[in-house]
């Protein structure tokens, strides 16, 4: 798996193949994640808080894995903000995915703005034993005799 630091970087290392898509703003930050592996596959987690379920999507497309979303921190009436470490705005990441990722199987939770992907290892092929059919020596000869 590959990661971008940021949109720009990603576009400009696939820019022949995947055009960017005009839904994603220019400027966008990234969230912070872990990624673990596990005899399964990976658990990838991103810190997530302030972003509604309805402003986040999650993707797979061509190999890769894509997550972007909006934070959203209401501001009261009247309020103004003296600090922020969290920023509001929009976020997006991105990781090629190798083929010994299942993608058909990728699940993803969001609980308490902590967004949790589970990509499952691909099973691979066993080997198997071929048998060999054997023909009669007649049918094998070129004069059929």
């Amino acid at each position: 798996m590959r990661s971008f630091p940021n949109w720009r970087e990603y576009h400009r290392a696939n820019k022949e193949s995947e055009p960017q898509p005009a839904d994603i703003p220019e400027d966008v930050s990234m969230p912070a994640l872990d990624i673990h592996e596990t005899p399964e596959g990976l658990v990838l987690e991103a810190d997530l808080p302030g972003v509604p379920p309805d402003k986040l999507d999650v993707r797979v497309e061509d190999n890769v894995l894509t997550i972007y979303g909006k934070v959203v921190w209401p501001v009261p009436d009247g309020a103004r903000l003296l600090h922020e470490e969290v920023p509001a705005g929009n976020f997006y990441r991105s990781f090629i995915l190798s083929d010994e990722v299942d993608v058909e199987r990728i699940t993803a939770d969001f609980s308490q703005g902590v967004l949790r992907l589970t990509l499952p290892k691909a099973a691979k092929a066993s080997p198997r034993r071929i048998d060999v059919r054997t023909t009669s020596s007649n049918a094998g000869s070129k004069d059929g005799a």
